[in-house]
């Protein structure tokens, strides 16, 4: 049985701010003083996060689990799909890779992964006061409607009351609403308590003929008009805006890769955060520029996008300024493409072997068992690294399907607490790799690498400092407040504790 409070986050479409408000409401009832969860069924995105048992989630999650104040769990994202091509997804159920489906075959398969949720659902609900689920996409995909498990299926079997969020940002705000409720079947009609509007620029005042209005065709009450504010948040998918980024405005300029099929972008995101850093994401060789680090972030295909960074003309600039002693940091799958060669002699990604960058002499075997761990280790003092990186300590998690060999010009860098040897770089220290996600999302080792890139252009840092856990701290309070102050939460309490029968 449910022990729980429930409310659903649903929208009209990918992209409305569903995680965002998720986690605004997380982090509202945690101030309220409850004990407040996050889930998700069903997400399909390539941002991922190793939880300290080792099993593998969706980040937006982790995100929202932060937001709660609680540690993150493989039951607030059940099922996780990660793309592996326009057509078929690695299908990851309980933290555990299941295989490989296309998307036919996943949708005819589904119906069999309903226990799954049930049965993560519960387990939640047992520990938490309220939980706060999260949709996806639209309920109003009247093609996926058969068995659905993450929309309107996923509110009934939580008996959850749903809010319904649309873009006003993209235009058309209110025919979406109006579109998505009448699509929907009467039963589900019913199940919609509140209405809201996201990502709203300029006076409200301007907005409420058209509030008015749609109350009235659909019967549902408006329960908040959320301003479009920037925060600096961990984003769900590729649909991140952060991805189409290109201007440089800091004093320090950083570059990430935009790979076809990048995973784990959120691994820079704390750089976006801090005063004096431009961080921009390049996807064409003309974007390049001179920037002050370059880095290859994950990715759910090394070799191909490897190829892709050939046939693109960036791999040729990234060469040319890593000659002149432009820093690189891979990570993950970038961190195998600065090797020597990669092999992949049992099919896992394309089966065969390609020459790497060569800007670390290392090789790459791709295997088929994923390697999913936390892990936390300190930096190594290596005479040509500065004196501030002695033995820092660092944490991050790993999550991939090689072994990477040193085959020895490379210094080590990184030793974590189990004895391996993560972190590699090159004789000069200006190439550096490394397996560990979220490695600078702790600590300030953040901090210490732009106060490197500063006093390499001549800045002077001064007592220039961040702190990346307190910034985080900082920005979900101001969503919450953001949220708070432009929601009815009167009428939000009101639909939580009112719940639903059917």
């Amino acid at each position: 049985m449910t022990t729980s409070k429930t409310i659903m986050i649903q929208g009209t479409t990918s992209n409305a701010g569903k995680s965002f408000l998720t986690a605004a409401l997380c982090r509202i009832f945690k101030q309220d003083g409850y004990r407040a969860a996050p889930f998700k069924s069903q997400n399909m995105a390539l941002n991922s996060y190793i939880t300290k048992n080792g099993l593998e989630m969706g980040r937006a999650q982790v995100m929202q689990a932060e937001a709660a104040g609680i540690e993150p769990t493989v039951e607030m994202n059940p099922i996780l799909l990660k793309p592996t091509s326009h057509t078929g997804s690695q299908v990851i159920v309980n933290g555990e890779v299941l295989g490989n489906m296309s998307a036919m075959d996943y949708y005819a398969y589904k119906k069999q992964l309903i226990p799954k949720v049930e049965q993560a659902f519960q387990k939640l609900s047992q520990n938490f006061d309220i939980i706060v689920i999260e949709g996806a996409g639209s309920p109003a995909e009247i093609n996926l409607k058969d068995n659905d498990i993450v929309n309107m299926g996923m509110a009934k079997l939580a008996k959850a009351p749903v809010l319904l969020a649309g873009d006003i940002d993209r235009g058309g705000v209110f025919a979406s609403l109006y579109g998505t409720v009448k699509l929907l079947e009467p039963e589900e009609q019913q199940r919609i308590k509140g209405l809201i509007i996201n990502k709203f620029r300029g006076d409200v005042e301007i907005l409420r003929p058209g509030l008015t209005m749609i109350e009235e065709k659909t019967g549902i009450p408006v329960v908040g008009v959320v301003p479009m504010k920037p925060l600096d948040l961990d984003d769900e998918d590729s649909l991140s805006e952060r991805l189409n980024r290109r201007q440089t405005e800091g004093a320090v300029d950083i570059a990430v890769i935009r790979l076809p099929h990048i995973s784990n972008f959120t691994d820079f995101n704390v750089f976006e955060g801090m005063e004096g850093v431009s961080l921009r994401y390049v996807q064409q060789a003309r974007e390049m520029g001179q920037p002050d680090l370059i880095s290859l972030p994950g990715t759910k295909n090394t070799m191909g996008d490897l190829q892709w960074l050939r046939e693109s003309g960036l791999e040729a600039s990234i060469l040319r300024l890593a000659e002149t002693g432009t820093p690189v940091v891979g990570i993950c799958g970038g961190y195998q493409m600065l090797g020597e060669a990669l092999e992949d002699p049992e099919g896992v990604e394309q089966g065969g072997s390609m020459a790497g960058m060569g800007l670390l002499n290392i090789r790459t075997i791709f295997e088929p068992a994923k390697t999913r761990t936390q892990v936390s280790g300190s930096v190594i003092w290596e005479e040509k690294m500065p004196d501030s990186f002695k033995e820092k300590k660092v944490r991050g998690y790993e999550i991939h399907m090689g072994r990477t060999c040193n085959l020895g010009r490379c210094q080590e860098t990184i030793r974590l607490e189990d004895g391996r040897i993560d972190g590699l770089c090159n004789e000069a220290g200006t190439v550096f790799g490394t397996y560990l996600h979220g490695i600078f999302d702790y600590g300030d080792l953040a901090a210490l690498v732009v106060i490197g890139l500063m006093r390499k252009k001549g800045l002077d840092p001064g007592s220039w400092h961040f702190d990346p856990e307190a910034h985080k701290e900082q920005e979900y309070d101001k969503l919450a407040e953001l949220v708070r102050s432009s929601m009815d939460m009167d009428k939000i309490y009101e639909i939580l504790e009112a719940g639903i029968t059917c």
